[in-house]
């Protein structure tokens, strides 16, 4: 068994950067040590928006991505080892999700895409690279999202009650670990990604930082059921989705449906009810402690949403458990790498809808 020191690099649809940790795994254990996130350049973060928005580029403008994402998580990986002082000979593998750029997995012909080349990553850093690990699940028919839920089931299962970890990041998802039952889970939909959207065109900022711009405004009931009637929140599960559906346009379609222009900030306001509401409504009744990570627990109006909405629930952020809720995510594609190494399974067929386990991911050798 290859266990001992991983790295996982996690970026995620909100394009605000990159998120590093260092961990200690083993099959039965996953220690935390370090972590670090690094911004991404506007450059970089401009032209993986156009493309990401537009779903249109050039063959060129392709390549060009990866290429400069590849070398931009080179360099952020062997800046930190170095100030770290820590031994790259040391560390087994390094678990690269990429940037997704496109998840389309009920296409004619489903495919998922993240980019970022992991040749480039190996040969830079000299560490084994483990990535693609999305697309095997979904040749046997999966989903290829969300992944996450293993993790969460081997950090969060208790044998006593019913147990949801909601990572919400640009989108919202969740892990099921109910007693009776194998782990199940699914993406509930826009975790930050719409507010995202409309503060950065309304007031020039990334995000909403302390939901300064929500709390200003009110929810348009109006707004928020029309958007609640969209299809995608009422289909079964498995299901998984993205920036390719839940982007300015869907918002725009929205907001054509009022009668009347409403205040820019009770639209805000209204977006993050519709976060908060749609991982409401997708919790099994007997839920007893919601887990919360990723980006979205900062937003104190999520936060204080989902208290006010599960009065009889514990929900808090995995704080609770010695555990920064931005780094869950890394740390699960560190822990993914992994499986990888030791050829285990990545996957649940009951989160994904894929036929069969499945080893994830392919080895890049430097």
């Amino acid at each position: 068994m290859m266990n001992g020191h991983f790295i996982g690099v996690m970026t995620g649809t909100s394009l605000d950067g990159i998120d590093l940790v260092l961990a200690d795994i083993s099959e039965s254990s996953v220690t935390i040590r370090f972590t670090a996130s690094e911004t991404y350049p506007e450059e970089i973060r401009h032209r993986l928006s156009r493309l990401i928005t537009s779903g249109n580029t050039t063959l060129a403008e392709l390549g060009q991505c990866e290429h400069v994402l590849g070398e931009y998580y080179a360099s952020k990986i062997n800046g930190w080892l170095t100030t770290l002082n820590f031994d790259r000979k040391a560390i087994i593998a390094i678990g690269n999700h990429g940037q997704t750029i496109w998840h389309q997995p009920h296409a004619p012909h489903p495919f998922t895409m993240q980019i970022g080349d992991n040749n480039r990553v190996a040969a830079l850093t000299g560490i084994p690279v483990v990535g693609d690990v999305r697309r095997m699940d979904m040749a046997y028919g999966g989903q290829g999202a969300p992944l996450v839920p293993a993790f969460h089931d081997a950090l969060f299962r208790k044998p006593e009650k019913t147990v949801v970890a909601v990572n919400i990041g640009g989108i919202a998802n969740i892990s099921v670990l109910d007693q009776s039952r194998p782990v199940y889970g699914f993406d509930t939909g826009p975790g930050n990604t719409l507010m995202d959207i409309w503060v950065q065109q309304h007031c020039g900022e990334k995000y909403d930082k302390n939901a300064t711009m929500a709390l200003q405004g009110s929810v348009n009931q109006t707004l928020l059921a029309h958007m609640l009637q969209d299809p995608y929140f009422s289909a079964p599960a498995p299901k998984s989705t993205g920036r390719e559906y839940f982007n300015a346009q869907w918002l725009n379609n929205c907001l054509a449906q009022l009668p009347d222009q409403i205040k820019t900030e009770d639209v805000q306001a209204t977006l993050c009810e519709l976060t908060v509401s749609t991982i409401v409504n997708a919790l099994p009744m007997q839920t007893s402690e919601l887990i919360v990570c990723g980006g979205g627990c900062h937003n104190p109006l999520i936060m204080k949403r989902l208290k006010a909405l599960l009065p009889q629930c514990q929900v808090h952020d995995t704080w609770a458990y010695n555990l920064d809720p931005d780094f869950i995510e890394a740390a699960a594609f560190a822990w993914l790498a992994h499986r990888r190494c030791n050829l285990l399974h990545g996957n649940c067929i009951e989160v994904t809808g894929a036929s069969q386990p499945a080893i994830l991911g392919a080895i890049y050798q430097p």
